[in-house]
């Protein structure tokens, strides 16, 4: 009985506390600010059909541009983002790239040279795979966008479990903090789940 406590003692972490005192601020930088920073994990989220792919793809092609995404901010000053035009990494597991996303990224003006796609047909792509962070540096892509969501969980983690969900997105999040690349995650939500679980979602 003492070995088995003594063994559960030994599982368990060590208490860590930070002194906040001690914890240097650091300035958020944006891609597009407010709403879009570098370095973290940004989530849109709505019900299918509101226009939530439309509005990344034509942000997208506002960023290989270099052009600002608006003309100004809600407090009339000056909108910074669109210095220098940027690579974009884009994973879509709904849309076809020739038919859907490439039409679309033309309409909305992109230069499609910029926009860059990772190839998963022989292994699906997940949010906590080494491929991301390789594609990120090989490419010096300042944005990478995840189409939906829920497809790049990974087979074994269902998303209505806090506890499974939590580790991908840690992992996802500490690589975006690593590489300073903006991460946007779409999440599509039915009406009906909606409804039921009173969220509130960008859409």
């Amino acid at each position: 009985m003492e070995d088995n406590y003594r063994e559960v003692k030994k599982a368990e972490p060590c208490l860590k506390l930070i002194h906040m005192d001690q914890v240097e601020v650091e300035e958020i930088e944006w891609l597009f600010y407010p709403f879009i920073p570098y370095g973290k994990v940004t989530i849109i989220q709505g019900d299918p059909g509101e226009g939530k792919t439309t509005v990344v793809l034509q942000i997208i092609a506002k960023l290989t541009k270099g052009e600002a995404i608006l003309s100004e901010t809600s407090e009339g000053k000056s909108e910074e983002t669109g210095v220098e035009p940027i690579n974009v990494i884009y994973q879509t597991a709904e849309d076809g790239l020739g038919d859907t996303i490439k039409p679309r990224l033309l309409a909305a003006g992109a230069d499609c040279s910029r926009v860059l796609v990772i190839d998963d047909q022989d292994q699906p792509l997940t949010m906590v795979d080494a491929r991301l962070e390789e594609a990120i540096r090989r490419t010096a892509a300042k944005l990478i966008v995840l189409d939906p969501l829920q497809a790049y969980l990974g087979s074994n983690v269902d998303m209505h479990r806090a506890n499974e969900v939590r580790p991908v997105l840690k992992r996802l999040s500490l690589m975006a903090e690593r590489t300073q690349c903006a991460v946007i995650l779409i999440g599509h939500m039915n009406k009906a789940q909606g409804l039921k679980s009173g969220y509130r979602g960008l859409g």
